[in-house]
């Protein structure tokens, strides 16, 4: 009896590990999957361009903007687990509707260049690999992220996001092919050199703008909603509020989404800096460009890690972009929504989805050049967040509509700290 006793302990030993995995793993979801989108195809491209013209004189910004993107990400997410509202719904209750549709039209235009630009660096990188033009993979990308967020729940959506956000390792391994001066690289990391021009400014603007993006904010809490929907909370009353395990639960979420975000952005730079820089090639118009310049500098395998690191972000982020600017345009107007819902019951939704879908598409057939913009699309995204931060830390401050569970101090003044970071940079480009 007690070597059965004894046999059952030790599989319960041997089992908790695995089992501890797996809830930790279902734990996990908007948090890593709005981090991991954080590096779509713009992210990346505008580190690349980061590390070809500067080196490695920026890698202290991954260091820098993880905890300030964590503290705004948390707050998004605090805000639609307790209102039981996506952000604009929240914001709502706070600020007047032309001041709400200003930021709606700011964030549709901003995203849907985005999109198309995604799109492109998506073609680009299946060109690479297949020799089919770019051309006919924009169509094939776009019909196929439409489709699939139209018709799919949200629940395998969510599933195959989070397992999408695996493919920004290819960027650590890409890096650490190159074979990097450590000791130099952690010089430029933890001491930061303060931009000196104007171009280095922009560029900080731009990284900022693009790893403190605006539909993030708006996509983390509309996916707190989605998450309550799905486990069975329709109705506002019952979204209403959050346990202290959920909330800390999220944060863990969300800690460890920015933190592997700010990772791949860390190795972007680092590999950009050590190949193309060092060689001379600062001004690149397209993604494909950035991958083939790999080649002859990193090997066959690195180009490789790098295009499928653009297929698999781009995948992630799409409907991200898609969805954040769906979702501000119905909580502004107060129509049906949600990725779970059928098109007939939530049409206005999906039409927003996709117009910024056809007109991704069309961008692409413009020739406008991809890297310049998703370049000029990160710093759009840089001069309107601090304005969407000030409402969102207003609003995550205000008790009565956060059900009595405002934002911690901590958490609002890194936002503060963040807003005034950002309004900064962006002053400072405008004037040096």
């Amino acid at each position: 009896m007690a070597r059965d006793q004894q046999k059952t302990s030790m599989a319960s030993r041997g089992m908790y590990p695995f089992q501890a995995l797996r809830r930790f793993w279902r734990a996990l979801g908007p948090g890593v999957i709005t981090g991991a989108a954080d590096d779509d195809p713009s992210g990346i491209a505008t580190y690349s361009v980061a590390g070809a013209q500067f080196g490695t004189s920026l890698l202290w910004m991954a260091l820098v903007t993880w905890p300030l993107m964590a503290a705004v990400q948390t707050m998004c997410a605090r805000i639609g687990m307790v209102t039981g509202r996506g952000l604009m719904g929240a914001l709502r209750r706070k600020f007047p509707r032309p001041v709400l549709l200003a930021a709606c039209g700011a964030l549709f235009i901003a995203n849907t260049i985005n999109i198309g630009s995604d799109l492109s660096g998506m073609a680009d990188a299946a060109e690479l690999l297949t020799h089919v033009t770019s051309h006919v993979w924009v169509v094939v990308f776009g019909v196929l992220i439409a489709w699939a967020t139209v018709r799919l729940r949200y629940v395998l959506i969510a599933n195959v996001l989070k397992w999408l956000a695996l493919v920004l390792f290819a960027y650590v391994l890409t890096a650490l092919i190159v074979g990097p001066d450590w000791s130099h690289v952690a010089h430029d990391t933890v001491l930061p050199k303060m931009p000196r021009e104007r171009g280095e400014w922009a560029m900080v603007v731009a990284i900022l703008g693009t790893t403190i993006s605006p539909y993030l904010f708006f996509w983390q809490a509309s996916q707190e909603v989605e998450e309550e929907k799905a486990m069975g909370r329709h109705t506002l009353v019952a979204r209403r509020g959050a346990t202290p395990d959920e909330i800390k639960a999220r944060k863990w979420d969300v800690g460890l989404g920015t933190f592997f975000s700010n990772v791949a952005m860390f190795f972007i730079i680092l590999t950009t800096a050590l190949t193309l820089h060092r060689a001379g090639i600062t001004q690149v118009n397209t993604s494909a460009e950035i991958a083939a310049a790999l080649r002859p500098l990193a090997g066959n395998f690195a180009t490789l890690l790098y295009t499928l690191g653009l297929l698999g972000t781009g995948a992630l982020a799409i409907p991200t972009l898609a969805g954040s600017a769906a979702y501000a345009f119905a909580e502004t107007f107060s129509w049906h929504q949600g990725i779970d819902e059928r098109f007939g019951k939530a049409r206005a939704f999906y039409v927003v989805v996709m117009i910024s879908m056809v007109i991704g598409v069309g961008l692409d057939f413009a020739n406008v050049s991809p890297v310049k913009a998703l370049y000029w699309t990160a710093i759009l995204n840089g001069l309107l967040a601090p304005f969407l931060l000030l409402g969102i830390v207003i609003a995550a401050s205000d008790r009565k509509l956060m059900q009595n569970q405002p934002s911690s101090v901590l958490g609002r003044s890194v936002v503060w700290l963040t807003t005034a970071a950002m309004f900064g940079a962006a002053i400072a480009m405008f004037t040096f």
